[in-house]
């Protein structure tokens, strides 16, 4: 048995060791990067909002309708990814997040930003990529009758992005900045994205598995930094979240 996981995971070891230096590279590039992707989102926002209201229908949905939309063509990706069609899945998967970025502009427009939408925003989020993550799952168990490496890679990418949005959740629910970290959802989609176009599904897994878990842990040293200005009686004041 330990013969045949050997045999399977050697063929990766040069993604392996290039994913690895892909992820650590993509990290110092980032690093400090902050101000000017914010820049960036505030462009691609207001582009955005430009298009809702001039494209005729489109800001007469309603925004929770765009969000229920994401998570309808994201069971597309899945099938596509099921049967092979990786290229096809991969710009479908890009196309299903736009209207991520559609339902905010909608809501923002229209001033119907409610609770209850950015709750239904967030969890749609979860869902689509965790389903993204499950179809490559069923993929390389069917063409490769399973590689212990890729069921790694994926365990690690697929927590990697749940921790990283839940450290901010935690974060906030107590009153904290979570913000930050080198890969967040934008950057995380965009990888997961032209991984499936590109066909470099296990370099992208590697950088997803690194960095997304390298967020988690830049947000959670923030929050510990900014907590310790509250002092131990604020912090038994808190919440709890269970």
């Amino acid at each position: 048995m330990a013969l045949v996981s050997f045999v399977i995971i050697i063929p990766h070891a040069g993604c392996m060791f290039h994913g690895v230096e892909l992820a650590v590279r993509l990290a110092v590039m980032l690093r400090g990067k902050t101000m000017l992707r914010k820049r960036l989102e505030q462009t691609v926002r207001s582009w955005v909002e430009i298009l809702v209201t001039r494209v005729p229908g489109l800001n007469s949905l309603s925004p929770n309708t765009l969000t229920c939309m994401t998570l309808v063509l994201t069971i597309g990706v899945v099938v596509l990814i099921v049967r092979g069609a990786l290229l096809w899945a991969g710009v479908l998967f890009l196309a299903a997040s736009a209207f991520d970025m559609l339902d905010g502009a909608v809501a923002r427009t229209r001033r119907a930003a409610t609770p209850f939408g950015a709750f239904l925003d967030s969890t749609v989020d979860r869902y689509s990529e965790l389903l993204v993550f499950l179809a490559l799952l069923i993929y390389y168990e069917r063409t490769i009758t399973g590689s212990p490496l890729i069921t790694l890679l994926l365990f690690l990418a697929a927590t990697g992005a749940v921790l990283t949005s839940y450290v901010r959740a935690r974060a906030e629910a107590l009153g904290l900045n979570g913000r930050g970290g080198v890969l967040e959802r934008p950057e995380r989609v965009l990888i997961l994205g032209l991984s499936l176009i590109t066909g470099w599904i296990v370099v992208g897994l590697w950088l997803l598995a690194i960095l997304s878990h390298l967020s988690a842990l830049q947000r959670s040293f923030q929050v510990w930094m900014r907590s310790r200005a509250i002092g131990s009686d604020g912090a038994e004041r808190m919440p709890s979240i269970r």
